[in-house]
């Protein structure tokens, strides 16, 4: 706090937002992918202002938050006639993460008219992939940080609290899989997700700067049986308690659902572990 202090006085015209960059290179306070952790650094030094710890310039702009009043994926004008056929007629697939390019808003627009659960902002580190059949999208995945806690995940993979909290980066949440309604090819649900799995670690590392070794998801047993994961070798871990992350009740507030993982890597516990 004293060095928090000095850093507020010596840059007495500098904005909070300043104010944490410089904190963040001071300490080398860095994400994986090497940019700052400011936003971290700027709920830190807001705790410790409301606290009396440190005295903070005062609040210059107030920016819109577009999390408050998200607005909702714009449909999206694509040929549906239907494909039925084999696997093989289908032809070569081509996958394309769109997140940050010009058609991440048709993966949006997808997602929330063809997904039971609608389009949701995926939180933290995340990737979005479409499936192209020629020039046709087939199908779409979404790919998030993975929760924090999840007792089948934890149990299956037998780390401690110390070591969740250090290496959770290294699992990846699978938050959404489609296939376009108006495709209808025998396994091709199950061969997507076996070459979704081989490429993700490779693309995540680009992006984020680090591999996947263990990936998860969940199925609502009341709507499906899982069984493309389960023929892409994904394995049940367990089921979720039916209460969420933000549970303060102790009772299950929505569906129980199936928890399904696949190691990336043959040594994924030591690897998650930080065992050499």
């Amino acid at each position: 706090m004293a060095f928090i202090r000095g850093l507020i006085a010596e840059h007495a015209d500098a904005s909070r937002r300043r104010l944490s960059e410089k904190l963040c290179a001071a300490w080398g306070w860095t994400q994986p992918n090497g940019r700052p952790r400011d936003m971290v650094c700027r709920g830190l030094m807001l705790a410790l202002h409301r606290a009396g710890h440190i005295e903070l310039p005062a609040v210059r702009m107030v920016p819109r938050n577009p999390l408050a009043r998200r607005a909702r994926p714009k449909p999206v004008d694509i040929d549906q006639t239907p494909i039925r056929m084999s696997l093989a007629e289908l032809g070569p697939l081509e996958f394309r993460q769109v997140r940050r390019s010009h058609e991440e808003a048709t993966f949006n627009g997808l997602m929330e008219a063809h997904h039971y659960l609608g389009y949701t902002q995926p939180v933290g580190e995340h990737l979005k992939y479409l499936v192209f059949a020629g020039q046709r999208p087939v199908a779409a995945f979404a790919w998030s940080s993975a929760p924090r806690h999840l007792g089948p995940r934890d149990r299956y993979i037998g780390w401690t609290a110390e070591t969740r909290r250090r290496n959770i980066r290294f699992v990846a949440y699978n938050s959404r899989f489609l296939i376009m309604p108006w495709v209808v090819v025998p396994h091709l649900a199950s061969h997507l997700l076996g070459r979704m799995t081989r490429l993700l670690s490779d693309e995540w590392a680009r992006v984020y700067s680090h591999p996947i070794h263990f990936v998860e998801t969940f199925v609502h047993t009341e709507r499906f049986r899982g069984t493309c994961y389960r023929a892409a070798n994904w394995i049940v871990l367990g089921r979720t308690t039916g209460r969420g992350k933000a549970d303060f009740t102790h009772k299950p507030n929505r569906p129980i659902k199936d928890v399904l993982g696949l190691a990336l890597v043959k040594d994924f516990r030591a690897q998650l572990s930080g065992e050499q």
